[in-house]
């Protein structure tokens, strides 16, 4: 199928290894183009420094990217402890340089007061927006501004390894913590100061990095048609999400736009919905009463 633009209307997800010195933005481009795909998004920056899983949405998918953007974290990441710089990684300009002191039990003992439900201020450096401006582009022209604290939660740090002022380390963490700060303010709060020098995304939600493509391989293939045969359906990245199997006459009256009761009980919240034939159908949401409204629903020609 294609459009009068002449791009293909894919659907589907891609599992892509983010390469170092790319934006998330850039890496989705050249996707995009590989793919000949009329519309893609990807579900949350990686900053350029970083590499992995990067889930980039196409077609119909981008209507449930949301629910990646949404999904926990996992990453492994390097610190260097000793410098501080202004974008709190190896890309900034060092700030200042002191000696470290201490030693892996003082460290472990420091991380415990990050993990949990914390708050966090975001680094300058950010796509966060202050008075309409990204903060980055603010930091950019020498102008800092108050940054709010924000709620997130660390569920778990793994100390993997500690040589060389180099603290390796394995996070599990919710949607909008920054790494960066992390590695920041661990480093403020052993004296020395810190930032990140690697960064790797290792899982969101329950999809893990496993299946990932790099951009060489999909360079390498003769063309779109190549590139598409690796989308996922969007369906197997929502594992986590309870599902619904419709009866047919459901199923008919749910794509009219209409609650319908399903088949066995459920608690309110957001489902995965499928029909008799076990076609992906898009997310719905138990109500109160039981009933399942219809959300974000696919079109009913895609196959994602």
């Amino acid at each position: 199928m294609r459009t009068r633009r002449h791009c293909a209307a894919v659907s589907g997800v891609l599992l892509l290894d983010k390469p170092v010195g790319l934006t998330s933005n850039q890496a989705l481009q050249t996707a995009k183009r590989l793919l000949n795909a009329c519309k893609a998004g990807h579900t949350g920056s990686l900053d350029p420094i970083a590499t992995g899983l990067l889930p980039l949405c196409f077609g119909e998918a981008t209507k449930l990217s949301q629910f990646l953007l949404d999904a926990d974290k996992r990453y492994w990441a390097v610190f260097r402890l000793g410098q501080s710089t202004t974008t709190y990684d190896s890309e900034g300009e060092v700030t200042a340089t002191r000696p470290v002191r201490s030693v892996l039990r003082d460290i472990q003992q420091s991380l415990h007061s990050f993990q949990g439900a914390i708050e966090q201020i975001p680094p300058m450096y950010s796509a966060i927006k202050h008075a309409g401006e990204a903060l980055y582009k603010l930091a950019r022209a020498g102008v800092e501004v108050e940054r709010a604290a924000r709620p997130v939660t660390v569920h778990e740090i793994k100390v993997l390894d500690f040589q060389d002022n180099l603290l390796t380390l394995e996070i599990a963490c919710s949607k909008g913590t920054y790494i960066r700060s992390l590695a920041h303010d661990l480093g403020e709060a052993l004296g020395c100061g810190a930032h990140v020098v690697q960064l790797r995304r290792l899982s969101v939600g329950d999809v893990d990095i496993e299946k990932v493509v790099s951009l060489e391989r999909l360079q390498a293939l003769p063309g779109p048609t190549e590139c598409a045969e690796l989308l996922q359906p969007v369906d197997s990245m929502l594992g986590a999400i309870p599902a619904i199997n419709l009866t047919p006459l459901a199923a008919h009256y749910l794509k009219q736009g209409q609650a319908v009761t399903a088949r066995h009980q459920c608690v309110p919240g957001w489902v995965r919905l499928y029909d008799g034939e076990q076609r992906f159908l898009g997310m719905g949401e138990v109500q109160d009463d039981g009933r399942v409204a219809p959300r974000r629903l696919l079109a009913q020609d895609e196959n994602v």
